[in-house]
């Protein structure tokens, strides 16, 4: 299969690296210093204790190149829509667009790019830290959960599923994979865009009656949104895990407390933007997720460097 890795950060490089043992991977990325020591010394991927080496074809421009069999997206999510924009040349009318990335709602980007009966979204339990540029350490394992809006007519999943597992993943199909998406949404949007506002970390949450009030209220609106959309929410289990999450994860970061604090962008439009442009769709107020998006993009216009 030829595969298009959008972004070398820590899962794009696990997952081009990876895949670059039996497949003709394109790792793809604009930060010159990553593709360089990609292209000079192979990927370096820390795993299970020892270095392996792989090595995925590394570029910050795919210009001239033909279209690809699978594009998959590792982009901050904010940047998604210019790098597809960037790479169109290699979507085909048989390419498959796949997003991996935290949040909900990317399906809206890439239906600009590729129609809807080519779009895979999906959630990845594999972890990894960039250690430095080209040198990235796998940490936990898991499965690459995959699914799609329509019915997968031209039985692709399979043929992704026996690509990925021949390289050392665990990829599962599911029927329903929105809600496996808005599964762990729910824990995003009751820690990510607070933690932002109040610069704090997880476990600060559970402590402050004051924080829990505004994670409560984000989750029942989020729960809310679920069930307008057909999906199964039970408030109260998804309470007792926020807590237990805060607890077991006091010094935990957000990557929107983290961006704020560096003075960057964030993904708060894929997390709590996302249920705001669910409820939009299903007639659902969600005033509270208004305000903490709004919120968020304020403290970005002040803080961006």
């Amino acid at each position: 299969m030829r595969i298009a890795v959008i972004g070398a950060g820590a899962m794009g490089s696990i997952y081009g690296g990876r895949l670059s043992q039996k497949n003709e991977v394109f790792l793809v990325d604009t930060n010159s210093a990553v593709i360089e020591t990609v292209k000079q010394n192979g990927l370096t991927l820390e795993e299970n204790g020892r270095d392996n080496k792989y090595s995925p074809k590394a570029l910050t421009s795919t210009e001239g190149l033909e279209p690809v069999d699978l594009i998959i997206l590792f982009v901050k999510a904010l940047y998604s829509r210019s790098a597809l924009e960037s790479n169109k040349h290699l979507i085909s009318e048989h390419t498959y667009l796949m997003t991996l990335q935290n949040g909900s709602g990317h399906e809206d980007i890439l239906s600009e790019f590729a129609p809807v009966e080519r779009i895979i979204i999906g959630t990845t339990e594999d972890n990894g830290a960039v250690l430095e540029p080209g040198h990235v350490r796998h940490g936990g394992k898991g499965n690459t959960n995959v699914g799609m809006l329509v019915d997968d007519t031209q039985k692709f999943l399979p043929k992704l599923k026996d690509a990925f597992d021949s390289c050392g993943f665990n990829v599962r199909i599911h029927e329903n994979i929105q809600q496996l998406i808005w599964n762990k949404l729910f824990v995003n949007v009751a820690f990510s865009a607070v933690t932002g506002l109040l610069k704090c970390e997880m476990g600060f949450i559970a402590k402050c009656d004051y924080a829990m009030n505004l994670s409560k209220k984000l989750l029942h609106e989020a729960v809310t949104v679920a069930h307008a959309l057909g999906l199964e929410a039970d408030e109260d289990t998804l309470l007792e895990e926020i807590k237990s999450v805060s607890d077991n994860s006091p010094n935990g970061v957000t990557s929107i407390c983290a961006d704020l604090r560096a003075g960057r962008r964030t993904e708060v439009d894929t997390i709590s933007g996302s249920v705001v442009r669910a409820a939009r769709k299903c007639n659902v107020d969600v005033p509270c997720h208004e305000f903490i998006v709004n919120a968020i993009h304020a403290m970005e216009n002040y803080n961006v460097k």
